[in-house]
């Protein structure tokens, strides 16, 4: 499966293994993505001045093309394109996000209407949702891979690999929302929307070199055809392990009514906090995430996943009903500033949804059976998607319920506790995550 070891060879010539290139710049692409997105949010809220419930609601909307991402799977691991089915799609994608990007960006923006700006952004997410089936598959391919011990192998365990991407992810994030809470102010949202489209550019001239047989995946011993292929995702869906956690990850997340919306518009237009510290926020979480792989990739492996992610639950119900004390003013009153609280605070809330992935991902991972980690993968990710955009229309309806608009802020503290009791709940269905049986045996081959 994995080439002997290459005999020496010159400075110059090329990496015989691009996967970690590869993978790193594909998924630095899907954490810089948070450039253009905050952009979007104060394009929405000052260029074409919607309210908070709309500003959600396309937000929302924007992320459709992320539920498609098991059909995504099922094409990728059943079509090939010149005999490869991973690069190609990787190439797809990211052309679809540099000309929807650049489209946004050219557009005259009096002349650019909500329609148009919806249409692009559903062109972008698809390209998105393309790229990252692709990206997912390949770690699954390779982290099911045994590990070959001796020097200089190009094999990698699947925490190793999956905790390599999570990495990859979260710094292209740190640099994004660095980048745009800066200059968004200086350049305008047009130029973040400009800056992007010819980063993914890059990405789309880079992928294109490279052949994928270079990555060392495993060999298929026939192409098996697209109803085959759904027949083996239903085959897997059929083990309760992976049907119960999938059904959890994507329950847990749906429960909650996300006041994204509404919480940009209170602290932007009732708290007038500017652009550069909504960044700093962003940049905080995205830091914590790094700081998080590293700790769970050293010390937290053998701990269930079970236990894991339920305490971590837990700790997303603890940080709303903060929210809650923030908006009352609670915090301000003892003489903690409202900036300190938006970047620590918002900050971890915001990345504490994903913390629970890390270790979600590489347990359905170690599960998937062999010819469809594609699929399985986009499921999974298409599940949360889904379940994400449940919870932004939750979010709405629970906003108008409470009375909550851009200059009424009343009734905000009461949505944000009924969050929180939402938050709780999945807590007590956490017994369908089975235990990662393998968790100690990872440890063993550290």
């Amino acid at each position: 499966m994995v080439s002997s070891t290459p005999p020496p060879s010159s400075s110059g010539d090329k990496d015989p293994n691009p996967t970690r290139r590869i993978l790193g710049f594909g998924f630095w692409i899907q954490g810089f993505r948070c450039l253009p997105w905050m952009a979007i949010n104060f394009f929405l809220k000052d260029g074409l001045h919607v309210d908070p419930s709309t500003l959600q609601l396309l937000q929302n909307s924007a992320n459709l093309p992320m539920v498609g991402k098991p059909l995504y799977g099922v094409i990728s691991d059943a079509v090939y394109i010149s005999g490869q089915h991973r690069i190609p799609y990787i190439a797809i994608g990211a052309f679809l996000q540099s000309v929807s990007w650049l489209a946004i960006a050219i557009l005259s923006p009096s002349g650019i209407s909500i329609v148009t700006l919806s249409l692009c952004l559903l062109l972008s997410n698809l390209g998105a949702s393309i790229a990252e089936v692709a990206n997912d598959a390949i770690v699954a391919e390779i982290g099911k891979q045994p590990t070959v011990p001796p020097k200089k192998s190009h094999s990698y365990s699947s925490g190793e690999l999956q905790s390599f991407v999570w990495i990859a992810s979260s710094a292209g994030g740190v640099l994004g929302n660095l980048l745009g809470g800066i200059a968004i102010n200086i350049y305008g949202p047009h130029a973040m929307f400009l800056l992007f489209s010819l980063t993914v550019a890059l990405q789309l001239f880079i992928i294109i070199t490279v052949r994928e047989s270079s990555l060392n995946l495993p060999k298929s011993s026939s192409k098996v055809g697209i109803r085959k292929q759904l027949s083996d995702l239903s085959v897997a869906l059929q083990k309760p392990e992976i049907a119960c956690s999938i059904t959890w990850l994507a329950a847990s997340n749906a429960i909650i009514p996300a006041l994204t919306g509404t919480m940009f518009f209170y602290q932007t237009q009732y708290l007038n906090i500017n652009s550069s510290v909504l960044g700093i926020s962003k940049v905080f979480g995205q830091a914590a995430m790094l700081v998080w792989s590293v700790i769970y990739n050293r010390f937290l492996k053998s701990v269930p996943s079970k236990k894991l992610i339920a305490a971590i639950q837990g700790v997303m119900a603890l940080f709303m009903l903060s929210d809650v004390l923030f908006v009352k003013g609670v915090y301000r009153s003892m003489g903690v500033p409202d900036l300190l609280y938006v970047i620590v605070f918002s900050g971890l809330l915001e990345v504490l949804f994903f913390f629970k992935l890390l270790p979600f991902n590489i347990l359905i991972a170690q599960l998937c059976p062999s010819g469809c980690e594609g699929s399985l993968m986009a499921l999974v990710a298409s599940a949360t998607a889904l379940s994400f955009i449940v919870s932004g229309y939750l979010g709405v309806a629970l906003s108008s319920f409470v009375g909550v608009t851009g200059s009424d802020f009343s009734g905000f503290p009461r949505a944000l506790l009924i969050q929180a009791v939402c938050t709780i709940l999945p807590i007590y269905w956490s017994s369908c995550i089975p235990d990662d049986k393998t968790s100690k045996s990872r440890r063993k081959n550290e």
